[in-house]
């Protein structure tokens, strides 16, 4: 029996005939870990979670979430996902609560207590248009609707990118949080470095549209992560990058 929440084999993406995104990737999460998804811009990271939620259709290869097909069942799948994209994609005029309202109905674990308790804990109005918020405000009322709904898949399309330390870290806080209770799996596409070392419990490294590595932090960085000083974990997850994307440059 297949328990693993994810499980992609020979996925294969263009945009037209030129642009190939992926291109053959294999990648398996199994329940109750943080997959850390890194990789250059223009990887393909964002395309791959658009595949996860069945926004966008593979040329080829199998997908499966939670056993399903997410485009033939996409109702189920997505029921079970919470999905913070890397900027707000909500229709301006609306608040936070009037979000919480629209996404109620099509999640069946929707907690409103957890709503409110979550709003209230990341400093979100609820009462304010999402035209009106900051950058920060709006990330972190993102991360709310997605944990609201009880997610038991959570996908983090670049949730850290251009905050400020402050609100960075209180949205960082959020994730961990959520990530408490151990049963909740997570893959999270992220260039913060240190960030990924904070959260990660396995590493995918995506490039030239393939998973290279992939495996926990100390499989995939060493002593380094194995017993060395944790402040130099994040230099070596950049040259891992580095070694990936450019092998003849590392020995």
């Amino acid at each position: 029996m297949n328990d693993d929440v994810l499980d992609i084999q020979g996925l294969g993406l263009a945009f037209g005939r030129r642009k190939q995104v992926l291109r053959g990737l294999d990648l398996r999460l199994q329940p109750g870990k943080v997959t850390v998804l890194l990789g250059g811009n223009g990887a393909g990271k964002s395309s791959l979670l658009r595949v996860l939620l069945g926004v966008l259709r593979p040329d080829r290869g199998s997908v499966r979430v939670f056993g399903q097909d997410p485009l033939r069942s996409h109702r189920a799948v997505v029921s079970r996902i919470g999905y913070v994209p890397d900027s707000p994609d909500v229709y301006p005029w609306m608040t936070l609560r009037d979000l919480g309202r629209f996404l109620q109905p099509h999640y069946p674990k929707w907690n409103d207590a957890l709503f409110a308790e979550l709003a209230a804990r990341l400093a979100v109005p609820q009462a304010t248009r999402f035209r009106s918020l900051s950058r920060g405000e709006g990330m972190k009322a993102m991360l709310v609707a997605a944990l609201a709904g009880e997610p038991e898949l959570l996908l983090l399309d670049e949730p850290f990118a251009g905050l400020d330390p402050l609100v960075r870290e209180d949205v960082l806080q959020g994730v961990v949080e959520a990530l408490r209770d151990g049963e909740r799996t997570v893959l999270c596409a992220t260039h913060e470095l240190e960030i990924a070392f904070r959260i990660a419990d396995r590493v995918a490294v995506l490039n030239d549209g393939r998973i290279a590595r992939h495996g926990t932090l100390a499989e995939v960085l060493g002593e380094v992560a194995g017993g060395g000083e944790p402040a130099a974990a994040p230099r070596a997850l950049h040259d891992l990058l580095v070694a990936v994307a450019r092998p003849e440059v590392v020995a």
